[in-house]
């Protein structure tokens, strides 16, 4: 029998026209990625970051962001949030992109950023 784990956090992209709160309301604690500036925390997120995806406002390769797209940077700060108890604990990432550029950078974090690769997966 073959055994097969896979410890990174799921991340969900919202379909559009989708239900952010019926996707919160069930399963496991869930943190939000949103690629616009964030609303209050909605029910059922226990924490929330977003991005933008028209590029990062930082010179190329800036220490703080290192050339990474502003999804794994924001993928990032949830992350350290969740080691270090600044949030609270979260098993899965809802992310509502409503854009085909958000969703696209979203998508290339998760398949070509190493550390986001590391830290998380596509549910």
């Amino acid at each position: 029998m073959a055994w097969s784990l896979d410890a990174r956090i799921p991340l969900s992209l919202l379909p559009a026209g989708g239900d952010l709160a019926a996707l919160l309301a069930t399963g496991k604690p869930a943190a939000l990625l949103a690629e616009a500036p964030p609303d209050p925390l909605p029910p059922g997120a226990v924490a929330q970051a977003s991005f933008d995806p028209t590029g990062p406002s930082h010179a190329a390769a800036c220490t703080c962001c290192a050339g990474r797209s502003a999804a794994a940077a924001a993928l990032d700060r949830l992350f350290q949030a969740r080691v270090r108890g600044q949030c609270g604990w979260f098993d899965r990432v809802v992310a509502v992109v409503e854009t085909a550029e958000a969703r696209a950078e979203v998508e290339t974090a998760l398949r070509e950023d190493a550390l986001t690769s590391a830290r998380f997966r596509k549910a």
